[in-house]
C-alpha cells in the first residue's frame, strides 16, 4: 500500500493497482473490441470506427495499469499517463458514434420533421460538443501529470468542465432521441410503416448505452468534484464498476445488436445499394 505523502506532494496513485483486474479488463476490452473491427469491415459500418477506437483505446489504458501494477510502489509516469488519459477521453468516442447511429435512423426512416434538430446539424452539432470535450479532457490529463500539486488541482478543474462538457451534450442528445422516439410513433412516416428495418429496437439500444454511459459521466463528475484524495478516486474498486464494466457492457451490446442492420441493402448478405444513405448526409 502507498504511504501517506506530503500535502503538497503528488502522489500517481491513492491505492496499489491490482494486476488480475487490470489484465481482465484489458483481455474484455480486445475481445469485444477484435469483433467490432471483424464487424466494422465485414459490415462497412464506417460511421462506427470511433466506437472502434474508443474500445482500443480502452484496452490500452488498462496495459497502462498492468504497468502501474508492475511497479508498485515505485510508480513511473509513462503508464500513469496512458492509463488516465485512455480511460478518460475514450467513451467520448463512443458517443460520438451513437451520435451517428440517431443520425443515421432519422435519415433511413425520413423522419427529419419529427427531430428536433435539422438532420444536417443533429451529428454536426452533438459531434462537435463531443470533440470540445474531447480536447478539454486530453488538456486536463495532461497537467494532471505535474509534479505541482497546484498544477494538478488545476487540472482536475479543466477535466471537471471537460465532464460536464459531455453530460450537458448527452443529455440533450438522450432529449433529442426520445422526443423524435414519440413523435414519430404518434406520426408515422411512410417509411417507418413499411421499412422492415428493426429501428425501434435500435432506439432501445441507444437508451441504454446512453445510459450507461451518463452514469459513468456522472460519477467521473463527482470523482473530481471530490479531487484527487476524495473516496471516490482513492478507491480502485470504483473505477472497474461504474468505468471498466459499464464501457465493456456498452461496447459488448453494440457487438450482439449492431447498427449494420441500419444500412438499407445491407441485411441477409446482401450489397449496399446506391439509394444507401451516406455518411455525407450524417
Amino acid at each position: 500500500m502507498s504511504e501517506q505523502n506530503a500535502p503538497n506532494e503528488f502522489v500517481l496513485y491513492q491505492y496499489d493497482p491490482s494486476l488480475p483486474a487490470a489484465a481482465i479488463f484489458t483481455m474484455l476490452f480486445f475481445m469485444t473490441s477484435a469483433l467490432h473491427v471483424y464487424q466494422l469491415i465485414r459490415t462497412r459500418t464506417w460511421y462506427f470506427t470511433a466506437l472502434v477506437l474508443g474500445g482500443i483505446m480502452e484496452a490500452f489504458g488498462y496495459i497502462g495499469r498492468i504497468l502501474s501494477a508492475q511497479q508498485t510502489p515505485d510508480w513511473t509516469l509513462g503508464p500513469f499517463i496512458m492509463q488516465a488519459m485512455l480511460l478518460l477521453v475514450a467513451p467520448a468516442l463512443f458517443a460520438a458514434s451513437i451520435y451517428m447511429v440517431l443520425g443515421r435512423i432519422v435519415l433511413t426512416l425520413n423522419g427529419e420533421k419529427h427531430c428536433l434538430i435539422k438532420k444536417k446539424w443533429l451529428t454536426k452539432i452533438f459531434v462537435g460538443g463531443d470533440v470540445l470535450s474531447f480536447l478539454v479532457l486530453c488538456g486536463g490529463s495532461g497537467l494532471q501529470t505535474n509534479s505541482d500539486i497546484s498544477v494538478v488541482k488545476t487540472g482536475e478543474r479543466i477535466i471537471l468542465a471537460g465532464l460536464l462538457i459531455q453530460v450537458i451534450f448527452f443529455g440533450i442528445f438522450m432529449l433529442v432521441a426520445l422526443i423524435f422516439h414519440l413523435r414519430i410513433r404518434r406520426d408515422p412516416t411512410h417509411a417507418s410503416l413499411s421499412s422492415n428495418l428493426p429501428w425501434q429496437k435500435h432506439l432501445c439500444v441507444l437508451y441504454i448505452v446512453s445510459i450507461l454511459i451518463m452514469v459513468r459521466s456522472v460519477i467521473r463528475v463527482i470523482e473530481y468534484i471530490q479531487g484527487f484524495e476524495g473516496y471516490i478516486l482513492s478507491h480502485e474498486v470504483f473505477l472497474y464498476i461504474f468505468d471498466g464494466l459499464l464501457m465493456f457492457i456498452a461496447l459488448a451490446i453494440f457487438n450482439w445488436i449492431h447498427p449494420s442492420e441500419l444500412i438499407p441493402g445491407k441485411r441477409k448478405g446482401q450489397n449496399i445499394t446506391r439509394g444507401d444513405v451516406s455518411m455525407n448526409n450524417l
